[in-house]
């Protein structure tokens, strides 16, 4: 995701560099010169481990949280991946979780490893994609299915403005910053809404570019209408 995204925020100069080039040498991606600057100010890049860490106390989760990580390899290890682990250690993959022998059936079947991460995905008790790529999309889809089960999708380009802000030293870690990201995220958090359509003007196949997935939120046409409970 990262080389694909062109997002390299966070990362040395060597890190970038290399990411530059598994983007060139693969012939699939066709876009190869990206700002990462651009990106990253529109919202388009992945929250990095640390962002993530600061996201998950802003909101409120305590230290000892258990987090399961849906993906393949961290990009950079556990040197970054520690930018997370040191606000909460309880941090797990399937890797970690199951067995060598366990694992060995999927190793050469990405699309069934990845469905292992889907299965934990739709079950756990929240689920927040640090990046709205295809699996999420579907997950969230899926979670709403069963019942809307709370689906924290982050804000990405709210979120930079204030990463930003605390790394300029203008914000610091505390009740504010929570006020503001809660505020932020709260009409994101899987509740029913109906699928949002392509803006007014726009027809035909093209709609299909600009309106919401319906795999990802299936709702009305597959959901029923959520029962309203009388105050």
């Amino acid at each position: 995701m990262m080389p694909f995204t062109g997002c390299t925020y966070g990362l040395a100069d060597k890190e970038a560099e290399e990411l530059r080039v598994m983007r060139e040498n693969t012939n699939h991606w066709k876009m190869k010169n990206i700002n990462s600057s651009e990106q990253r100010i529109g919202g388009l890049c992945p929250l990095t481990p640390k962002e993530v860490g600061i996201f998950l106390q802003a909101l409120g989760y305590p230290m000892s949280t258990l987090i399961y990580i849906a993906a393949g390899e961290i990009y950079g290890g556990n040197t970054h991946l520690l930018e997370l682990t040191s606000r909460f250690p309880n941090v797990v993959s399937k890797e970690m979780l199951a067995t060598t022998e366990e694992l060995r059936q999927f190793s050469k079947h990405a699309s069934q490893s990845a469905a292992i991460d889907y299965i934990i995905s739709i079950e756990s008790d929240v689920f927040i994609p640090s990046h709205s790529g295809n699996m999420a999309r579907t997950v969230e889809g899926h979670r709403r299915f069963l019942g809307h089960r709370k689906t924290i999708t982050p804000d990405r380009k709210g979120l930079v403005e204030i990463f930003d802000q605390l790394e300029a030293g203008r914000l610091k870690e505390g009740p504010f910053l929570s006020h503001l990201v809660i505020t932020l995220h709260k009409n994101r958090q899987g509740a029913p809404r109906k699928r949002k359509g392509a803006p007014e003007g726009i027809k035909g196949r093209a709609r299909f570019r600009f309106e919401e997935p319906f795999y990802q939120n299936p709702y009305p046409e597959c959901i029923c209408a959520p029962k309203m409970t009388p105050s």
